[in-house]
């Protein structure tokens, strides 16, 4: 008994394309799980709009996460940056200060 030819029809490469890209496509969407992060600070449209603190985060005395904590931000308080630092390696820190109750208070964001 000699095997028989398998006739692959076009539809067949179709459904075979289509169910790959059904697997591979949702790796690269955000429900998918690649934008895992959300940004920490609004970006402004211009120099003249402040920039804003969009999730409270605390504001800390040195660039360093095992630095004490001044205070914390709220989210939507406006943030005049002071100047960036950037670690050796490679994390970023911004100089701000904050309105509050008490007056403005200068510290460090992770950003």
């Amino acid at each position: 008994m000699a095997g028989r030819a398998v006739r692959v029809t076009p539809s067949t490469w179709r459904l075979v394309a289509l169910l790959g890209f059904a697997l591979v496509a949702p790796a690269g969407l955000p429900a998918g799980g690649a934008d895992w992060r959300l940004p920490e600070l609004r970006r402004r449209q211009s120099s003249r709009e402040p920039l804003l603190s969009v999730v409270p985060q605390a504001l800390r005395c040195a660039p360093r996460h095992q630095a004490p904590a001044i205070t914390c931000t709220e989210a939507g308080v406006p943030l005049r940056v002071l100047r960036r630092w950037i670690q050796p390696g490679g994390e970023r820190w911004l100089q701000v200060e904050v309105p509050g109750p008490a007056g403005v208070r200068r510290g460090w964001l992770a950003g």
